[in-house]
């Protein structure tokens, strides 16, 4: 398993946290988020390769929020 960082524009609350939070979770293959509102991040553990990536893009997009920057392995 794996974790990535996913950069993150426009969360501003809590409601925010939740909607990436709910939405990264219905991925395929996610084991684990968290969402970090001030951070403007979610780290995601689960499978690690470019469809997943491209899926948890895709979830953030659609719950009305930008990912800033490419999604990569978090250290």
């Amino acid at each position: 398993m794996n974790q990535v960082e996913i950069k993150i524009a426009g969360m501003h609350c809590q409601g925010c946290v939740s909607g990436v939070q709910r939405a990264l979770g219905a991925v395929t293959g996610v084991q684990s988020v968290v969402v970090e509102l001030a951070a403007q991040r979610a780290l995601v553990a689960g499978a690690a390769d470019p469809t997943y990536y491209a899926a948890l893009r895709t979830a953030v997009e659609e719950a009305g929020f930008d990912v800033v920057g490419e999604i990569g392995l978090s250290a």
